[in-house]
């Protein structure tokens, strides 16, 4: 299946200068005269602006196009709980893609901390360096708790990307694959294979954009999230089912939209054929698809097929 190889990854990450980002500077450096500008004694004069006027920091300073991407590792597409360090080469290259695509700036920031509160304080300590704070790859449900107490703390903006930038695009998606397959999204029987802060935040968008709640089943690691289940935290319970299937399998049969936002092959072929006609599949999970592009597409012609994978 894999386009890409480790090989060709891990040397395109070492070769050259290790890694994905570096500074570089806006302003001339080549003389005495622009060094002493850019440092002492002229940098004293917008120093002492900005602690007149807090807002000069937008004027004289990167902090209006400078966003931290901030992780604690916990959840590392669907690696897991990898650690802050090693889930740096994901906030380098989010780094990278705000780069590239908006010109934007970043400093990617893995704090080594997994209590929520201590985790928010870190984060608040740091933001007065940012224009806006990019939360990633943070485990559900702190995420949840850690993205409403930076809104609600901080005066720059806030976005877990796991939650809202995931739930935009595969929205848009669904929207488009619904009309190639001919369906109204407040008619189809939606299968959602996890129930993390992306399947969470991707399925509640579903629902604003006319999905109905009794149409959707929710996975999460222990089977289907019914409402006979003791064990759901809040954010599971909203979609708990009183439908009597407790397995993928029996979820997904039937079923018109499949979401996986879980883990690598999960999904067989037969599950893809039990599925309604033009059957939608959106298997996210990264590295390893719940399903590989090419068994989806040989389960059966009619099936509609995406990956979160951007070799295919």
């Amino acid at each position: 299946m894999a386009k890409i190889t480790k090989e060709a990854a891990l040397l395109y990450h070492s070769q050259g200068k290790p890694g994905k980002i570096e500074v570089i500077p806006t302003k001339p450096y080549s003389t005495q005269t622009d060094l002493s500008l850019a440092y002492s004694p002229g940098v004293a004069e917008p120093c002492l602006e900005i602690e007149k006027n807090p807002q000069d920091a937008y004027k004289y300073t990167a902090k209006g196009n400078l966003v931290a991407v901030v992780s604690n590792g916990t959840a590392v597409l669907g690696l897991g709980d990898i650690g802050a360090l090693s889930g740096k080469p994901v906030m380098e290259g989010k780094g990278l893609l705000f780069k590239i695509y908006a010109g934007i700036d970043v400093f990617d920031i893995e704090v080594d901390e997994k209590d929520p509160g201590k985790f928010v304080e870190a984060v608040k300590a740091i933001a007065p360096t940012f224009g806006g704070i990019n939360l990633e790859d943070i485990k559900a449900p702190e995420c949840f708790e850690i993205e409403h107490r930076l809104k609600e703390e901080l005066d720059i903006p806030v976005m877990h990307d796991d939650q809202h930038g995931t739930a935009i695009i595969s929205s848009a998606g669904l929207l488009n694959a619904l009309e190639v397959a001919g369906k109204k999204i407040e008619d189809v029987r939606i299968v959602v294979n996890g129930a993390g802060a992306s399947a969470v935040s991707c399925t509640k968008l579903y629902i604003s954009l006319g999905a109905r709640l009794e149409n959707i089943v929710m996975l999460d690691s222990k089977g289907v999230i019914s409402k006979n289940r003791t064990d759901l935290n809040e954010q599971k319970r909203y979609f708990a089912t009183d439908r009597t299937i407790r397995t993928l399998a029996e979820a997904m049969k039937g079923a018109d939209v499949f979401l996986g936002l879980s883990k690598g092959n999960v999904v067989s072929q037969d599950m893809i054929r039990s599925m309604a006609s033009s059957p939608i599949v959106f298997a996210l999970a990264n590295p390893t698809p719940e399903i590989s592009y090419e068994d989806a597409m040989s389960s059966r012609p009619d099936v509609l097929m995406a990956t979160g994978r951007s070799d295919y």
